[in-house]
């Protein structure tokens, strides 16, 4: 009895001094997104990681587009990017976020062709690339077999595209080869891997190049013999393809994973087909995707909170989660090793291609039409008009080109239109 009594006095005891040290205070910081819901799961999922991990901090997923104060955590998408890099004053760099909360890290020790665009002239990290893709060519192994292709001999260029597109009609296929992300694909990857240009150096664009009529022209000629099939601007043609009804899909690379995970369908993945009778082709194909960035005027245990969750990020364990869960690149050379050890080999199929068109050489093309949504949506309208018998490949272009530089004028540059409006059609001419 005695034994129990000292039992219940120390247990009190112990109780009392615990409730007289305050416990620690949590400091939450939120990450403002705009993914969609599977994108925004998978985001979760990494959140919920760190603040398992980290009873100091908490960080917080919201829903929000960036249209006033930024939150301490900001993803940028490839749809929102400009509003974030001509607005650098409202974002404080990763670099010094880090040097400042006495963090460990070597911005520089991230893989060169993921900072392009996200460091600064000195090669400091302004934001972190976390999510980062370039487009490769998927293909249907199954349709590839019933039209008598060979599955593991993918096309290499967009020559033999056209001949197994023709060989896969002539099987009964009604979607030989489809497209998603129209303007990111078929002008900025075309002009980067093809030796073509995208925007001059004073500022204008020049995605009218000969590579590029000659590219929207052979698409054209497929347009009307059914061997390409057009769904729409953006991803559209992802889902066709996951349903079984396409041989051939050129998308980002990050998809690999979301085919893997929702389809039965037996996929291959291959590096963007490019044109072998252009000189210096294939040159290297361009990164984008998600990149995340600080906001300016937070507190100090904010910060340290932005911090601990960039490291958190940059561990090699939780960048193979990543490359595994979204497809996405390895940000460190580090991080790529361990994902070649620890995935599976049809995560690496993707992984593997996507790096070795990024690692090619090539120039850096800061300028992306995909990625000014003004000079977007006018290509868009124009490549359609293609597609519709309307116009020539270079009558769509030319104008394209035209109107994109009337809103390089007004804003001075090709780089300053994010938020213009589209310049207008010009009026139809009179017969």
């Amino acid at each position: 009895m005695s034994f129990r009594i000292v039992s219940v006095r120390r247990a009190l005891a112990a109780l009392a001094i615990s409730a007289a040290v305050p416990a620690l205070a949590v400091t939450e910081i939120e990450l403002y997104h705009q993914l969609d819901v599977t994108r925004s799961e998978r985001l979760g999922d990494l959140v919920e990681q760190f603040n398992e991990q980290n009873k100091e901090y908490k960080v917080s997923l919201v829903q929000k587009a960036l249209n006033g104060a930024p939150a301490p955590l900001n993803l940028a998408t490839p749809a929102t990017i400009l509003a974030f890099s001509q607005n650098q004053g409202n974002f404080r760099p990763v670099h010094r976020v880090m040097a400042e909360a006495k963090e460990k890290f070597d911005g520089k020790a991230i893989a060169p062709e993921l900072r392009v665009r996200v460091a600064d002239d000195k090669g400091n990290l302004i934001a972190l690339p976390l999510a980062m893709s370039t487009p490769v060519l998927y293909y249907n192994k199954a349709a590839f077999k019933k039209a008598g292709l060979d599955p593991n001999k993918p096309p290499k260029t967009w020559w033999e595209v056209q001949d197994m597109a023709g060989k896969l009609r002539d099987a009964g296929l009604r979607c030989p080869y489809t497209t998603s992300w129209l303007s990111w694909i078929h002008i900025d990857n075309t002009a980067a891997l093809n030796a073509g240009e995208i925007a001059d150096a004073k500022g204008g664009f020049t995605f009218n190049s000969l590579v590029q009529v000659k590219h929207v022209a052979l698409l054209a000629s497929w347009y009307k013999t059914s061997y390409f099939k057009y769904y729409g601007r953006r991803d559209e043609a992802d889902r066709h393809f996951s349903a079984g009804e396409c041989g051939m899909l050129t998308s980002g690379s990050e998809l690999a994973a979301t085919l893997r995970d929702s389809t039965g369908l037996d996929v291959g993945v291959a590096p963007l087909p490019y044109y072998d009778d252009v000189h210096g082709a294939p040159q290297h194909t361009l990164v984008d995707g998600a990149s995340l960035w600080i906001g300016e005027g937070r507190k100090p245990a904010e910060y340290k909170a932005a911090a601990a969750f960039i490291q958190f990020l940059l561990t090699p364990e939780i960048q193979v989660e990543i490359t595994r869960m979204g497809g996405f690149l390895p940000m460190t050379p580090v991080a790529r090793a361990v994902a070649n050890s620890k995935l599976l080999a049809g995560d690496l199929a993707g992984m593997n291609v996507a790096y070795s068109q990024v690692k090619k050489e090539g120039a850096t093309h800061p300028v992306r039409v995909s990625q000014i949504e003004p000079v977007r949506i006018i290509v868009d309208e124009e490549l359609e008009a293609v597609w519709a018998g309307k116009k020539t490949a270079k009558e769509a272009l030319d104008t394209a080109v035209a109107r994109g530089n009337v809103l390089a004028l007004t804003n001075g540059s090709a780089a300053n239109t994010a938020s213009a409006k589209p310049a207008a059609k010009p009026a139809a001419k009179k017969k």
